[in-house]
C-alpha cells in the first residue's frame, strides 16, 4: 500500500516546456496559475467565516436563552428575531455563500484556466515554476 505520493508525482515533461512557447507566454500561464490559487485560497476564508460565523449563531442562541432566563424576554425576542439564524446575505446562509462561489466563481476560474492551459501550454503545470528550480540548480 503506498501513501498516494507516486500516484501524484508528476514526470519532469509534464513541466516541460511544450516546443514553440515563448517567455511571454510561460509568463502569462503561470500568473494565470497563481492568481488561480489565490482564489483557491480565498475560498478557504469562505470556509473560516462559514465556521466563524456558525460558532457566533450558536453563541447568539445560548445570550437568547440567558436573556429569558434573567428575565429579559423582549430583548431576547428581538435578538432571535433579527439576529439569530439570520441570512448573512439576502436569502443565504454562509454554506450557501460557500457554494455559490464553488459552483460559480471558482469553477468558472478553474475550467478557464484549464482551457487556457490546454490551448497554449499543452496542458502542463507549473512550468515557470519547474524552470525556475533548474535555474537555481535544485533536486
Amino acid at each position: 500500500m503506498t501513501d498516494g505520493t507516486e500516484e501524484r508525482a508528476r514526470t519532469p515533461r509534464q513541466h516541460e516546456r511544450p516546443p514553440g512557447t515563448d517567455d511571454a507566454t510561460v509568463e502569462a500561464l503561470g500568473l494565470l496559475s497563481e492568481a488561480l490559487e489565490t482564489t483557491q485560497r480565498a475560498r478557504g476564508r469562505l470556509y473560516d467565516f462559514h465556521q466563524i460565523t456558525g460558532g457566533a449563531d450558536k453563541a447568539v442562541g445560548e445570550a437568547v436563552r440567558r436573556l429569558r432566563e434573567a428575565g429579559h424576554g423582549e430583548q431576547a425576542d428581538l435578538v432571535e428575531r433579527e439576529v439569530q439564524g439570520a441570512d448573512v446575505l439576502p436569502g443565504m446562509w454562509t454554506f450557501q455563500v460557500v457554494e455559490a462561489y464553488d459552483d460559480g466563481y471558482l469553477r468558472r476560474f478553474t475550467e478557464v484556466e484549464r482551457q487556457v492551459r490546454d490551448a497554449l501550454g499543452d496542458g502542463r503545470v507549473h512550468i515557470a515554476e519547474a524552470e525556475m528550480k533548474q535555474r537555481r540548480g535544485t533536486t
